[in-house]
Order: structure tokens, then sequence, then C-alpha cells
């Protein structure tokens, strides 16, 4: 082993309180390092997680009619609080992608994957002392589906037919036909393992969960306040003492926030002057890129967007490149009317899907194909949908008006937007981060029964290959599948999507880090409470 490579295998040791300092200092002074050896020590040190302090940090997506009901979550405040420090799914995505347990320790599926059996982990403790077992699972699946259901989750778990509790540390789920995706499912942020009311029903309001964190305070959207679970089950997460979340839907006030050490971190920051933020001193922005993305769903119920050949116009009228450069300052990629991601494994390749092209011409054939010379419609936009969504809907007001058509936008409040706007308007701006699996989004979203499908888009084809791509065990077969969904979203959706974004956040140097960062949501995966500490 080279030198070098042999003290960073030290200094790891140290950062993982395996090794002493004089230890440390010892073997490497006898390597030869010589005066360097205290400074490669103090390097390590700072890199082991130290437990202590309050977390500072502010949050979008917060709303005055935000609950503590995880099938009710809508934006990443409450995805933060619930899922990043209060409670936990059965399973996780870890930092590298890969699929992992959390309360769920192990599972197995029959030869079709139309039975999947999960063992829960033995000793965990809910914040009020109750031990988890299979029955706080098996109802809080049964939260999140059936017909009764109005969870967020209930579109991506329709393929659910039963679920039983077999013993006090075992689920059996039974489902209507194969899903070799199923456990990925079980990492959704509303499918949060609350405890057992013992009549079917969980107990979801007061907030109580196993995660790291226990709730000590909450004014939704406004304020909340946890404190470090001291039983928590996961040994060497959750380092800080407590964790305030402030709502700060304005990007200048959040920037103002951080820089004037009123928090430690901030989400969403404004593309704009990220990098002029990035070089103050004692500030770290740092980018990832998963499968987020900007949508400009359209009511497919709701004239003239009931017309596809009126969706074809308006997903023609984008200058792309333009809305790349402007909006997203370079944090991203073009995005082609396609949810599936640069992260997901069956993306439809350029040569499959080409790129779609600003062309005004192309949209006014389309206008008159639906019996229009011109068009008037209304785009409803906030911040708090995506960073600089009202500044996209002026690009995209300039852009259109080559091809006959006005757009009217008009900006909506940040507060009540989920619950006001989105699904409501006609047309508006929205974000997804993503999903790491096709099935997952496609189910979520642009299923016809979905309670997320924003678009209130119905289409018989599309169901039909859902269902066989669920349950498709040949990878080949299943890419081919994908595919044409791809293509049929692209053609006959109801969704403009023009952008994949990078997650940019901010945070002062004090705070500390895993090397690799989760890259399915923001903040570290939405888990930077309980992976982060004060360096």
């Amino acid at each position: 082993m080279k030198q070098a490579d042999e003290i960073k295998f030290l200094q790891r040791l140290v950062a993982e309180n395996r090794l002493s300092r004089r230890k440390f200092l010892s073997t490497t002074m006898a390597m030869g390092v010589g005066a360097m050896a205290p400074a490669l020590y103090s390097e390590a040190a700072r890199a082991a997680p130290k437990r202590g302090g309050r977390l500072r940090q502010g949050l979008t997506g917060g709303a005055t009619s935000d609950v503590m009901d995880p099938g009710k979550i809508l934006d990443s405040y409450m995805i933060n609080l619930q899922f990043g420090q209060l409670r936990n799914n059965l399973t996780e995505v870890a930092a590298n992608g890969e699929l992992a347990g959390e309360l769920a320790e192990s599972w197995e599926a029959n030869a079709d994957a139309t039975q999947w059996i999960f063992k829960i982990r033995k000793g965990v403790e809910f914040h009020n002392g109750k031990t988890l077992t299979s029955q706080d699972v098996v109802d809080t699946l049964k939260h999140h589906y059936g017909e009764k259901s109005s969870s967020g989750a209930a579109g991506i778990l329709t393929g659910v037919d039963n679920v039983k509790a077999d013993g006090p540390n075992t689920v059996v789920v039974n489902l209507k036909g194969g899903d070799a995706d199923f456990p990925f499912i079980l990492s959704d942020y509303h499918i949060l393992i609350c405890p057992s009311n013992g009549d079917g029903s969980i107990e979801w309001q007061s907030g109580i969960g196993t995660g790291g964190y226990s709730l000590v305070d909450h004014d939704p959207g406004i304020r909340s306040l946890t404190k470090r679970n001291p039983n928590y089950w996961k040994e060497g997460k959750a380092h800080f003492d407590e964790i305030e979340s402030l709502g700060l839907e304005d990007p200048s006030a959040r920037t103002t926030a951080l820089r004037t050490d009123v928090v430690d971190c901030i989400q969403k920051v404004e593309l704009k002057t990220a990098g002029r933020l990035g070089k103050l001193p004692g500030v770290n922005v740092i980018a990832t890129t998963g499968n987020k993305q900007v949508t400009l769903p359209m009511r497919t119920d709701t004239a003239p967007f009931d017309s596809n050949h009126v969706r074809m116009a308006l997903k023609l009228i984008i200058q792309r490149q333009d809305w790349l450069d402007k909006i997203a300052f370079g944090y991203g990629e073009l995005g082609n009317d396609n949810p599936i991601g640069p992260a997901n494994l069956y993306r439809a390749s350029t040569a499959e899907l080409p790129q779609r092209e600003y062309d005004p011409d192309k949209a006014k054939w389309h206008l008159k194909q639906a019996g229009m010379d011109s068009l008037s419609v209304e785009f409803h936009a906030a911040d708090t949908a995506f960073a600089g969504a009202v500044d996209a809907g002026q690009l995209m007001r300039e852009s259109a008006k080559p091809a006959g058509i006005n757009i009217d936008v008009i900006r909506q409040p940040n507060d009540g937007y989920w619950s006001d706007v989105w699904l409501k308007k006609p047309w508006c701006a929205c974000y997804w981060s993503g999903r790491p699996t096709e099935n997952w989004i496609f189910s979520q979203i642009y299923a016809a029964d979905a309670p997320w499908n924003d678009t209130i888009w119905k289409h018989e084809r599309f169901n039909k290959l859902l269902v066989q791509g669920r349950a498709e065990l040949n990878t080949e077969k299943r890419r081919d599948i994908y595919i044409e969904m791809q293509r049929i979203v692209n053609n006959e959706g109801g969704v403009v999507l023009p952008l994949f974004l990078s997650d940019v956040m901010a945070l002062n140097d004090k705070l500390a880090y895993p090397e690799q960062l989760g890259n399915n949501w923001e903040l570290d995966g939405m888990k930077n409470a309980e992976r982060w500490w004060f360096a």
C-alpha cells in the first residue's frame, strides 16, 4: 500500500472513531510524516461525526394547512420533518441509490413477485415507548391503500390485494399482480410507519414515530422543533440535540437567514445567485443531480387542454435551452415531456425519443387541427413550485407569441399553493423530485386512478402497459414496455416537462456531512437531520 493510501486508511479509522489520536500520531510519524501528523489528524477528526447542537434549517413548501398525516404530505417542509426526522419507512434509498432495509431488516418474494414477506426489525421503539410490531406495519399500509384511502401513496399501492401479520415480526403483502419493484415503493415518504390504535387505524395526529427525533413544538408551515430520540435504533445516526425548521418561502429571505447566521442550511438556493453565494466566506453551495423535474401540468379534462393538439402546441412553444440558461442557470439538463429522468434505468435515449425542439410554425399547425387560429390561456405560478417559475412563465409568454398563443401569467402566493392552485387550476407550474423506478412515477402521477394524476389524464393503452411493465421480470421486455409508455406520455400526455433540475443547497461551514450525498430528494435525500453533524 502506498504511503498516501495508508494515511487515508488511518484517517478513515479516526473518522469512524476506531483509532485514537495518540495511536494515529505515533503511526504516521513513524512513517516519516513528521510535523504534518497533527494537521492530518485534525483533518480526519473534523470528519468524524460528533453529537450535539441545534441544527437550524430554512425550508420551503410548508403551509398552515399541513397536518401530521403522512398520507397528506405535499412538499419539502413536511417531507423533511416527518420522513427525515420523526418517522421511518420499511425500506429506504441509501445515499448511493441502492435500496436498503429500514424498519424491515429483510424481505423476499415468491417466484412471480406477487407475494412479498417482510421481516420487521426487533427491539425498535416508538417515541412513546411502544414496541414496534407487525400490526403497526399492517395498519399503516392499510391507511395508504384501498378505495377509501386519500393518501398520496394510494396510486402506487393500487396493486396491493391484502396485507396481514404473520406473528409479531413478519408481514405478508399479497399483490394483485407481480411487482418486481415493490420494496422500492415502500420507501415513499408517505408510507411512514405509525403506531396502531389497535382497531385497524393508526395514530398519526401526534407525530409519534420511530425516527431519530421526536416532536417538541409544531406551528404548521412556520416553525417546528424536534429533539433527539435517545433510544433511536440506528447506531451512529441523528447527531444533533435538536432540529429547528423554519418555513422560509421567499428565496431572498432564505439567503439572508443563512448569511446572518439565523439558519445553518437552506434548500432551493436561488439559482441566479448561487455562484455569488458560494464565494462568500463560511458558505458552501452544493448541487446534486437526480430526477428532479420541472413540470407544467395541464388538466386534460378542462378545455382547451382536453385537445391533444392544443397540448402539443404548448409543448412546442418553449425554448428549453433558454430555460436551462436563464431559469436553471445551467443547473440541470433539458427535459423532453417525459418524466423518466437521468437516474432511471429504463430512460429512453434520444434515438428512441428525439428531443422536442422549439417550433412555433408546427405549434400553429396543431392549433389549426384543433380548429383554432389563435389561443389565449392562463398559466398560474409561484416560486414555491420551482425557483424562477414566474420568470419562466414570462419567457414562455414571449416565445409563444409567434405561434399566435397568448399566455397570461398569473402570480400566485406561495402559501397555500399546493392546496389552492395545484390540482385545481387548469394549467400551472409544478415540480417533482422524481422517483427511483419507472413504475413508481408512472403509478403515482400518470395512472388513470392515481390521486396525484395532476393532468387528470386517462389513456387506455398506457394503463394497460403500466400493469404489464410492473409484473414483467424480463429486463429486455420490461424496457420495451417502458419506452413505449414514455413515447405515449411525450406525444399524448398532459404534461409539459421542459427541464430536469439539480438540487442546490447552501450551508455554513460549521456543518459536516458524509462524502456521498443522496440525490433522490433535496438535502441529502431529506435525511440531513439524520446524516449530518457539526464539525
